[in-house]
């Protein structure tokens, strides 16, 4: 029939789109493709999480490593309740951290170690914290009894003092002022917290680490006698 001056178009069958209609639906695609493209980004995501922390990184180099099982504080000797193993990315440990739990159970904390923490050796007291807190390998760790107690409260570990006493030699006249005599200077506090060791007068036990030749004046004055120090 032909077509009149009112003709319309044939009406397109919408199960047989044209190139346009297709390349529209590539650039743009619909909610439900959409959707699916992200949930597939999602789970690729999660997966590589998944492989990292099992291998802990490209290098996958994990260490066993004794750290605090509970927080611990300062002077405490360590138990077998006190520490655990676990693993540990090799590239986040701190240098010198332990290992084995040989090489902490039984020994005294010079700081406070929070739980989850790693421990090293130069929070132990020993050889290895006296070289680390003088930076002399020959160094001493000595305990002092301090006069004033009330000096002892004002410490923190990686405090610098100078160890005081008075001489004893020549006792001052009535009304002179005591002869002061400084023992040591620049002594590193490595633990003055948690020593509850004080004597029936009230003196208070700090520890301070030295080289060996100041240390054995202070550990000799130590004693006879109670001493002071003055803070940097």
């Amino acid at each position: 029939m032909p077509a009149g001056p009112f003709s319309f178009p044939p009406l397109r069958n919408p199960l047989d789109p044209t190139l346009p209609d297709r390349l529209t639906a590539l650039i743009r695609p619909g909610w439900a493709r959409t959707v699916a493209v992200r949930r597939a980004i999602a789970a690729g995501l999660v997966g590589v999480a998944a492989v990292s922390a099992v291998t802990g990184g490209p290098s996958g180099d994990r260490t066993p490593t004794v750290v605090a099982a509970r927080d611990l504080r300062p002077g405490q000797t360590l138990t077998a309740d006190d520490v655990t193993v676990v693993e540990r990315d090799s590239s986040q440990l701190p240098s010198g951290a332990l290992t084995d739990p040989a090489e902490a159970i039984g020994h005294t904390l010079a700081g406070p170690v929070p739980a989850g923490e790693a421990l090293v050796g130069v929070r132990m007291l020993g050889p290895r914290l006296a070289a680390s807190a003088t930076g002399d390998a020959a160094a001493r760790v000595v305990p002092v009894r301090l006069a004033d107690p009330g000096v002892g409260d004002l410490l923190r570990e990686g405090d610098l003092v100078d160890v005081l006493t008075v001489a004893e030699d020549d006792p001052p006249s009535s009304g002179a002022a005591p002869e002061v005599r400084v023992l040591a200077t620049e002594a590193t506090v490595v633990l003055a917290q948690g020593t509850d060791r004080t004597s029936d007068r009230g003196e208070k036990v700090v520890l301070l680490a030295l080289p060996p030749e100041p240390a054995t004046a202070v550990a000799a004055a130590s004693l006879v006698s109670a001493l002071t120090v003055t803070l940097h």
